[in-house]
């Protein structure tokens, strides 16, 4: 039976430390602050900006929702980005992806400066982690790293397999497997023998968005598995990993909810606070 990652208890955990950070923060006249900008009405986007807040007033962190119609021209968006770049009491902007189809994505997370990318997503940031420099970290790969060390899952020398290539977690949370002296396989839709692949893998990521894609027969024995899918099916939260069937194989395995989507909002709110103090300085 396969430990159990939980991001519910860690990030809860990291929630009163970073709650403490904050106040100690505040005596040195540092206030942190969190931007999210909102493009639309999507339902789904709503929920996560809601949640992002309500994470933030946990642990007394300044944040702002700026809320934009899902018609604003790219122009448009840019300025207000811009805006938030200038503005002393920010020092964190997330835009809520994705956007809407008539607005350029890479032109408008490049936008933001490299030191307010609290995602992790600008291409100076995603160049630093390639070249091993320091960065910011994108959240959920962060998230997942964290999760590993902190259940002690031996990494130096291990094979890691990643299924999904994504610029968001597929391709950063490689970049830090390797980091970690892993032996890494970055697997995808056009992989050959996916199972062979999955087999071999002391560690294995899922992140493809397919529900309970990763089986029992893919799994090494004792392989810690973490499952970064969040899908419905009959109005349930499921992942990408089959969690009853795989938890009896592996070694550690993440559940869905409760895993790694908690740790993804404790990692941005990690990432606005070492934002907060770097600007500082």
């Amino acid at each position: 039976m396969a430990e159990i990652l939980s991001g519910k208890l860690m990030s809860e955990e990291l929630t009163r430390d970073q709650a403490r950070r904050v106040a100690e923060m505040k005596e040195q006249g540092i206030h942190p602050g969190l931007a999210v900008v909102l493009v639309g009405e999507d339902p789904a986007s709503q929920i996560y900006v809601r949640n992002k807040g309500i994470a933030c007033e946990t642990i007394g962190l300044y944040s702002r929702t700026v809320k934009l119609d899902k018609d604003i021209p790219q122009a448009e968006l840019i300025k207000a980005i811009q805006a938030l770049n200038e503005d002393p009491l920010i020092h964190g902007i997330l835009v809520q992806l994705p956007l809407p189809k008539h607005l350029d994505e890479e032109v408008v997370l490049a936008s933001i400066l490299p030191e307010k990318d609290v995602d992790g997503f600008h291409i100076d940031n995603a160049g630093r982690l390639f070249t091993g420099q320091e960065g910011v970290v994108a959240c959920t790969p962060k998230g997942i790293m964290y999760m590993l060390k902190q259940a002690g899952v031996p990494l130096a020398g291990k094979e890691a397999v990643v299924i999904g290539r994504s610029n968001i977690v597929g391709k950063p949370v490689a970049m830090l497997l390797l980091g970690e002296h892993c032996t890494v396989t970055i697997c995808h839709s056009r992989t050959q023998n996916l199972k062979d692949h999955c087999r071999r893998a002391d560690i294995l990521v899922a992140a493809i968005g397919k529900p309970h894609f990763v089986t029992a027969d893919m799994v090494k024995p004792g392989a810690a598995v973490v499952d970064v899918g969040i899908n419905r099916v009959d109005g349930k939260v499921v992942g990408d990993v089959d969690y009853e069937a795989v938890k009896d194989i592996a070694g550690y395995i993440t559940p869905v909810p409760g895993g790694v989507g908690k740790m993804t909002i404790s990692m941005l709110m990690e990432n606005t606070l070492e934002a907060a103090c770097r600007q500082a300085r």
